[in-house]
């Protein structure tokens, strides 16, 4: 059964030890269902792209035979927008003509063009990543669906766990201040309005913001949200 695979997979990407191994692992499970382009990406809705910081990009996705790299795909590809209307994996199709391509959401791809499936991610902030994967000729039933559901789950935990928190740095604590400032922004607070609440300036709270991300070891405040909240510093 595809998903007693999908199951064992699962286990092993828990237990990868770097992001080639997890990539390894998925080109390999996917395979054979027909996958052979991926795209795997942390989000966060405030965002006003959507995509976070992409984790992996592999494969032809544009049909000219090049390599693709995170700003195109974030550029050319109209579907993870998608994510936020439907709130669950769903397939797409993608077709060409000589002026431009055409992408549509649909319950079963069939048909010339490259196909997809783009699989959510949520946690406690709501959408917390994704993976898209596409091929030509792809498994588009049930089962096909769950077990790369499941899989590509996993593997977004696992390459997250790696990229944004090393494992041979443990995330430093917060001042109060810090986790004030960052549970408020958490909340979709904008700074103004969290300096007017503290009696603050927005300087002292952008400072604060940037205090934050160092003590925990990332780049973007939705990273240090995510890792605050995974390490019991703020509320989800």
């Amino acid at each position: 059964m595809p998903t007693d695979d999908a199951l064992r997979v699962a286990l092993v990407l828990e237990r990868s030890g770097s992001l080639t191994s997890i990539q390894d692992v998925v080109r390999n499970y996917a395979s054979g269902f027909g996958y052979d382009r991926f795209v795997l990406f942390s989000a966060s809705t405030l965002l006003d792209e959507l995509v976070d910081r992409i984790y992996w990009v592999e494969g032809d996705w544009f049909g000219n035979g090049k390599a693709v790299d995170a700003k195109t795909y974030i550029r050319r590809c109209p579907v993870t927008r998608h994510i936020l209307e439907i709130g669950d994996a769903f397939f797409w199709t993608k077709t060409l003509d000589q002026e431009s391509e055409h992408y549509r959401i649909v319950r079963r791809p069939q048909g010339p063009g490259i196909h997809g499936l783009q699989i959510p991610v949520f946690g406690p902030l709501g959408l917390e990543g994704a993976m898209s994967l596409g091929g030509e000729k792809i498994d588009a039933s049930p089962a096909a669906r769950l077990s790369m559901g499941l899989v590509a789950t996993s593997a977004f935990l696992a390459a997250r766990r790696l990229i944004e928190t090393p494992q041979s740095e443990a995330p430093k604590g917060l001042s109060d201040r810090e986790r004030e400032v960052l549970a408020w922004t958490a909340a979709g607070w904008r700074q103004a309005d969290i300096a007017a609440t503290l009696g603050l300036s927005n300087r002292t709270v952008e400072n604060h913001l940037r205090k934050a991300r160092q003590r925990l070891g990332v780049a973007t405040t939705a990273e240090a949200i995510r890792v605050a909240i995974r390490n019991g510093y703020i509320k989800g």
